[in-house]
């Protein structure tokens, strides 16, 4: 099933995990985290990043940018609506697992946001 258009918001963690816990935050993430996440209504697709540094061409130069601070990992949900942020079954979701017991006492630098959809451009 296509999920384009569907969904018009964006909620964005932003995060850093204490380096001796990282192969486990990801482990945990990936197959226990996010899996339990997606089975709550309203929630469209997980998508994870790692921050890297940027280099980009404007003014005539190619700058190049690292923001030291900014948090190194960072996970994209698009959902339905707010309220999915707020559910029932989203409040049972982040408790379940290992994650809230092993890794999540062990992330720091935490930006959580959430966009709302006002223009939407495809190739």
């Amino acid at each position: 099933m296509s999920t384009e258009g569907k969904t018009k918001f964006l909620y964005n963690v932003a995060l850093d995990v204490t380096p001796e816990r990282e192969a486990l935050f990801n482990e945990v993430y990936d197959h226990d985290h996010i899996p339990a996440l997606m089975d709550v209504p309203g929630v469209v697709t997980v998508r994870r990043y790692r921050r890297r540094p940027v280099k980009i061409a404007m003014g005539g130069a190619v700058h190049a940018f690292d923001f030291e601070g900014e948090p190194t990992y960072n996970a994209v949900y698009e959902i339905e609506h707010p309220e999915v942020l707020v559910s029932d079954a989203w409040a049972a979701a982040v408790e379940k697992g290992r994650w809230a017991p092993e890794v999540r006492p062990f992330t720091r630098n935490r930006r959580l946001t959430l966009h709302e959809l006002i223009s939407d451009h495809r190739k």
